[in-house]
């Protein structure tokens, strides 16, 4: 599969109860994340395949959008339901979505 052919949606039409993987490094996730977003750094995907969320379609970010397309395109080889976030976090946090810290108060994307 393609890049071109992974199914993605922009970041301000992620529907509000999304499952949302954030597949981000541990310090740009305390930096800022989408809040209710499960945290899984892409280096760990496969190890920890058990913890991506099910009952729904899992909408993957990242920063910009390509750790979370190569995470996306293992994830549907698995048999997932997943879409890529384009544009990621920057255009997550540029759309006005609320992004928090690792404490819950407002964040911002590292």
């Amino acid at each position: 599969m393609f890049r071109s052919q992974i199914p993605a949606v922009d970041a301000a039409a992620v529907p509000a109860d999304a499952i949302l993987l954030d597949v981000r490094e541990n310090d740009e996730w305390a930096a800022g994340h989408a809040e209710g977003a499960v945290h899984i750094p892409m280096s760990e995907v496969v190890s920890r395949a058990a913890e991506v969320p099910e009952g729904g379609r899992v909408h993957v970010v990242c920063r910009v959008g390509g750790r979370s397309a190569q995470v996306t395109q293992y994830l549907i080889a698995q048999g997932v339901d997943a879409v890529n976030v384009n544009g990621g976090m920057l255009d997550w946090e540029a759309a006005g979505r609320p992004v928090v810290d690792g404490t819950g108060a407002e964040g911002y994307v590292l």
